[in-house]
């Protein structure tokens, strides 16, 4: 008898129609005439808390720190209990099992960790499902491969499941307890992924609150040709004076006196005309951290609601596997394109039947690479036509920008020809951009992108040759101001998360983590995002969903070290793990390698802690007589009672920088108003950190003081 262990109950439905009859269901499983289906509900099996290999863990105490298990335990979920007894007896009965779990590591593992929970030796064999489909599910069962092929898989998640053991229990301890000894209340939860994703927003939000606008200048020149006119724009030498650092001109007398000099001597040189010859290749169809990203963007919707959007659709048999982190085709599926783009085009009254008619079978993009193919392959639809017109908005939209995606590989690509003009005058260059599409290709679905939009490259450049004479006729100067970085929302946090490499500290890294898969995976992104905004260390603003640090957010980033906070020592695991799944490390070396950078930030914690005290020596609370210790908060640094929360004393930390007011905050009656710079200009602050009270500058006083006239 065979059995086949699905990951989830939808799953096993689907398998078992399509196993040879008759069929009857059971008590938490499937009779067929090809085997018995059952199924798990995700994680049946849970990790151990420490407190169950040794009693005395329940306690938090630092000198029990590092908890390292010696053999790794497990438990059965109590909400699973039951489901667990019958997979079980299932397996006990089997000649032969069948892993159903889903095709990535975790659903490798989550099967896995049952077979070795119970201690079966039997045959296991294992069926990838990328889609829920009839045809797809046949030709499954026709390609079952060895478990034992996926072991490297299994290690890999294995090895991150313990890797988060490790670091969230000890560290969160560690840091909670150095937290206490200064006087802190709560829990300080400390996660490998968690903490190094908070911290992106902190140091945004920082970014933001320190960023000062810088107003530069464009001087732009008309020049003629004869036939017509031509406009450049002003490149300055290194050399130039009023020149910043980037290369802007931010002296405004430098920019009116290079149009003073063109007026007294308008003649001109072209010196250079450059055409290149570009090609796009198509965009590759979606990954679920593209979707979500895309999705966000163009809807607003949360990476969470994607998600949950994409795994309905699976459901429904419309789409492929949406966990994917995967954004490559296998070439077998080729076979399907024709009806996949035959049953797109009959979408009635849609633009993507369009698109799909006109759709060549015959184009090979990038996508369709066996190399790069693990365990699942890009979302894309199915071979089931898609009742379209009956979905929800939200499944009709996410369903739209997967179907997109992959039709655009079945356009040519996109080419145009890049074109440089310069013009050399008054002993400077002015320098022109173009471009010219020659070949529209895919991007025809997308239309025109933002990055068609900018200063450089707008239409095509006239004909100028080199050696060309031209005639300065007219110029102005452009006003342009700095913008500040963006406001993270959860679609973008997740795509910093996706391109870590653009946030490492150490600049050495980035070319060498630019091929990482990021931090976290395309499935628990999204959650690790929804449980910082959960736990209040992340609030949403606005319309858009901005998010911004809570006050707890700051001291808890505040209060680790950079290995922890930065997302360095982070993506270098994600890395390894990465490298785990192709088999090229192994789970001992990376645990063991955990376990001593564990211990040194163990080490660390208790530094942290006693530097802390020796910098709020002698500084006692005047309402209570307790310490008073310097902490950072969404404005900065300020003294806060040790007492907290039955006492909320607070004071300013005052520095040469600060203007402090002699008006008392009328809301708390403890604080002073401290003069601040914000992004659009000076504001007074309250200097309770619990209060915080803001309000403008009016001729140097706070606005809540000036009566109106």
């Amino acid at each position: 008898m065979k059995v086949f262990i699905a990951e989830k109950p939808s799953m096993a439905r689907e398998l078992a129609k399509c196993l040879p009859g008759p069929q009857r269901r059971g008590n938490g499983c499937i009779y067929t005439g090809g085997g018995i289906v059952t199924w798990a509900y995700g994680h049946v099996l849970q990790q151990a808390e420490p407190e169950v290999y040794d009693a005395a863990f329940k306690k938090w105490r630092a000198q029990d720190l590092p908890i390292i298990p010696e053999k790794w335990q497990l438990l059965v979920s109590s909400a699973a209990r039951e489901q667990f007894e019958i997979i079980r007896s299932l397996i006990d009965e089997a000649d032969s099992i069948v892993n159903a779990g889903d095709p990535d590591r975790e659903g490798q593992l989550l099967i896995d960790e049952i077979l070795d929970y119970v201690g079966t030796t039997k045959p296991v064999e294992r069926i990838l499902l990328n889609a829920l489909d009839e045809k797809s599910i046949h030709e499954s069962l026709a390609d079952l491969r060895d478990n034992k092929d996926f072991r490297p898989l299994k290690d890999s998640a294995l090895a991150r499941s313990r890797a988060d053991w490790l670091m969230g229990m000890n560290l969160s301890r560690a840091y909670t307890l150095a937290a206490r000894r200064q006087g802190h209340k709560g829990v300080f939860p400390v996660g490998r992924v968690k903490t190094p994703t908070l911290a992106l927003v902190v140091r945004r939000q920082r970014e933001l609150d320190n960023f000062r606008p810088v107003t530069y200048y464009l001087v732009k020149a008309d020049f003629d040709y004869g036939d017509g006119c031509l406009r450049a724009q002003w490149q300055p030498q290194d050399t130039q004076g009023g020149i910043d650092a980037e290369n802007r001109c931010v002296d405004k007398d430098v920019a009116e006196e290079i149009l003073r000099k063109l007026e007294g001597k308008p003649d001109g040189l072209v010196t250079e005309r450059r055409v290149i010859h570009k090609k796009e290749p198509q965009r590759l169809p979606h990954s679920l951290s593209s979707l979500q990203v895309e999705a966000g963007k163009k809807y607003g919707y949360s990476p969470q609601q994607v998600l949950d959007t994409a795994q309905q659709l699976y459901e429904r048999k419309l789409t492929t596997y949406p966990r994917s982190d995967c954004e490559y085709l296998p070439l077998n599926q080729r076979r399907d394109a024709a009806k996949i783009l035959e049953n797109l085009s009959g979408l009635a009254g849609d633009s993507l039947a369009n698109w799909a008619g006109e759709a060549d079978c015959t184009v090979k993009s990038r996508a369709w690479n066996d190399s790069k193919i693990t365990a699942h392959h890009a979302i894309i639809p199915t071979t089931v036509i898609c009742p379209y017109d009956k979905l929800s908005e939200i499944q009709r939209n996410i369903y739209f920008l997967i179907a997109l995606a992959y039709i655009a590989q079945f356009y040519d690509v996109h080419e145009y020809d890049s074109q440089r003009i310069t013009v050399r005058a008054v002993e400077e260059n002015f320098i022109a951009y173009g471009k010219t599409v020659t070949v529209p290709g895919w991007k025809s679905l997308y239309g025109r992108d933002k990055a068609d939009d900018g200063e450089e490259e707008k239409g095509e450049l006239p004909a100028l040759r080199k050696g060309m004479a031209v005639t300065y006729r007219a110029g102005l100067i452009d006003e342009k101001e700095t913008k500040p970085p963006p406001r993270f929302t959860a679609s973008t946090l997740l795509a910093a998360m996706k391109e870590i490499y653009k946030y490492v500290k150490d600049d050495g890294l980035k070319k060498k983590l630019k091929e990482v898969q990021g931090i976290g995976t395309e499935a628990t992104r999204a959650t690790i995002i929804n449980e910082l905004i959960a736990r209040k260390f992340l609030l949403e603003e606005g319309k858009k969903k901005y998010l911004v640090p809570a006050d707890s957010a700051y001291v808890l980033i505040d209060s680790l070290p950079d290995e922890l906070s930065y997302p360095d020592e982070t993506a270098i695991w994600e890395e390894r793990l990465h490298q785990m799944s192709l088999g090229k490390d192994d789970l001992q070396s990376f645990l063991a390698d955990q376990i001593e950078f564990l211990k040194r930030l163990i080490g660390r914690a208790a530094a942290a802690s006693v530097a802390a005290a020796d910098k709020a020596a002698g500084k006692r609370c005047p309402d209570c007589g307790k310490m008073m210790i310097k902490r950072n908060g969404k404005f900065g640094e300020f003294y806060g009672c040790t007492g907290y929360p039955e006492c909320r004393h607070t004071e300013a930390v005052e520095s040469a920088s600060q203007e402090v007011s002699e008006y008392t905050c009328p809301r708390c009656r403890t604080g002073r108003f401290i003069k601040r710079k914000g992004l659009y200009g000076d504001y007074w602050l309250c200097s309770n950190g619990n209060c915080r009270t803001r309000c403008a500058d009016v001729g140097g006083v706070p606005s809540i003081y000036v009566k109106s006239e």
